[in-house]
């Protein structure tokens, strides 16, 4: 039996990562092992180290985080068909779901359990580190354009769908959801509209996006309002502090489907000093009513949206089974965000999240491992 070793988060809000030994869980009749060979750093990750007292209050510690992970197929379960041993794949972790709260399916550690319905073949092209930044992101993004509680788009295909003739919005295009968020819309059939600093306009521009605005511009939605006159929106997708806002003074002003799905929560933009559970819920319960309310006289709906909710549902066969290894092999799907791996090694996942936490532009955190 292999030998295991993972970054384990040793407690709710400790500090640091432990690197330590770890067992091995060997496959179930319908899930798979890999040996990773990249993994990717998330906000999510930092945010339950920093905020575990708020945040995932059902995982039992030590626990191992890590969403994204990209390597080879050691072990399949018996009945699991997709896969065999020596495949290279990426796959979308959910150790930290609540109905599944396993270290076994957390990505930071050098063999993680996978479930082959979040599972993508990967082309030899495909290196494992570029690989390894897909998974959270366009997760979410998939959650947000066509589960039915969201936008309820057309499913993706390969080759891309001929236009539709709607135009998708996407605020917050050079996120590691808004990059896979406008390759799934134009492989879908939708125009796509983003936001985006212009240093990152031909980037976002290259992924499929037909026009991108400046999200700083003081005239940003007005100048998006004016590009969608005589267009059919279909609904927006926002992704940052402050988006959902702007997402929905452009819907107001079009027409079409004036549907927000909302990829960010509110939080407080400094964290309280005191009663810290206590006040974010109150700032996430009065922000939601305000939002709410407004919408209802703007004729606006809206709906927040994570990327657990395609764990079980139609919409993680649609992208991991059907779409997603058809676009990496045909190269029209690009690993994105860009890759920014920052060291070798489970010791270098720590530092990993401290960069992160720093900011990064159209790029993702990756160490190999």
């Amino acid at each position: 039996m292999p030998s295991n070793r993972a970054a384990y988060q040793p407690g709710q809000k400790a500090p640091s990562l432990e690197v330590q030994d770890a067992p091995y869980t060997s496959a179930e009749a319908d899930k798979i092992v890999v040996k990773n060979g990249a993994v990717a750093i998330n906000p999510i990750d930092w945010l339950i180290q920093s905020r575990g007292d708020i945040m995932f209050t059902h995982l039992v510690y030590p626990f191992v985080l890590g969403s994204d992970v990209a390597g080879e197929v050691v072990e399949v379960g018996k009945n699991v068909t997709r896969f065999k041993v020596g495949d290279r794949v990426v796959g979308f972790t959910r150790g930290t779901d609540q109905k599944i709260n396993d270290p076994a399916e957390g990505g930071f550690q050098l063999y993680t359990v996978l479930r082959p319905n979040l599972v993508s073949h990967i082309p030899e092209k495909v290196t494992y580190e570029s690989a390894a930044v897909i998974p959270l992101g366009l997760a979410t993004a998939a959650a947000g354009l066509f589960e039915d509680t969201e936008l309820a788009l057309d499913l993706p295909s390969e080759p891309a769908k001929p236009s539709n003739g709607k135009t998708l919005i996407v605020w917050g295009g050079s996120t590691s959801v808004g990059v896979n968020a406008i390759q799934l819309g134009v492989a879908a059939g939708y125009e796509v509209f983003t936001t985006g600093s212009p240093k990152n306009h031909g980037y976002l521009k290259s992924l499929g996006a037909s026009q991108v605005f400046d999200y700083k511009s003081p005239t940003v939605t007005a100048d998006m309002s004016k590009a969608l006159k005589g267009k059919f929106t279909a609904g927006a997708l926002s992704i940052g502090q402050g988006a959902a806002e702007k997402c929905m003074e452009i819907l107001n002003k079009s027409n079409g489907n004036k549907f927000i799905a909302m990829a960010s929560f509110p939080v407080p933009q400094k964290e309280p000093q005191s009663m810290i559970f206590f006040r974010t819920v109150i700032f996430f319960v009065s922000w939601m009513i305000s939002f709410k309310v407004k919408g209802l006289f703007r004729g606006v709906k809206s709906n927040l949206l994570n990327a657990g909710m395609i764990t079980n549902s139609g919409v993680a066969k649609a992208i991991f089974v059907d779409y997603l290894p058809k676009a990496l092999a045909a190269g029209t799907f690009t690993p994105a965000p860009k890759t920014d791996v920052v060291g070798h090694g489970l010791e270098h996942i720590q530092n990993a999240f401290n960069t992160q936490k720093k900011g990064v532009s159209a790029s993702k955190i990756v160490v190999t491992l």
